[in-house]
């Protein structure tokens, strides 16, 4: 099985003057502003490390609930972001970090239990497959 999946971008001027728009082939964006300032000065508009964060923590977490379900386990709930980390390198900028963070209710998960499958998922996901940067997992078992 192949699935694709599309994303784009326009773009049109200069690096720091320029303006920037980002779609999804589903629509969720569609032709959402992004550019220098909401990249690297905190100004409205979107930029591609939140864009990989919110995919890397939704693969995760699908990638969760499959080794739960083969577990016989369930989540009630289950809650990840991803902090992806841009920084200046030699030779330009890298993404050199996904954090991930995990809060999940999981009925009759036992910590030791839930820390192993979270891993499992860490590193099957698809998306933590195709980063190349250090990815780290913090995840809470909630009562």
């Amino acid at each position: 099985m192949k699935v694709k999946r599309q994303g784009s971008a326009a773009w049109q001027g200069g690096l720091k003057d320029g303006k920037g728009s980002i779609s999804t082939e589903s629509g969720a964006l569609k032709a959402y502003p992004y550019g220098f300032a909401s990249r690297f000065e905190g100004q409205k508009g979107s930029n591609p490390e939140e864009l990989i964060g919110a995919a890397h923590a939704a693969c995760f977490t699908m990638a969760l609930s499959l080794i739960l379900g083969e577990a016989k386990l369930t989540a009630t709930q289950m809650d990840t972001s991803a902090e992806v980390t841009l920084e200046q390198v030699a030779g330009g900028y890298a993404i050199t970090s996904s954090k991930l963070t995990l809060k999940a209710k999981i009925p009759g998960a036992t910590n030791a239990t839930f820390q192993e499958l979270a891993a499992k998922a860490k590193a099957g996901c698809p998306v933590s497959k195709l980063l190349k940067a250090e990815i780290t997992l913090d995840a809470t078992l909630l009562p």
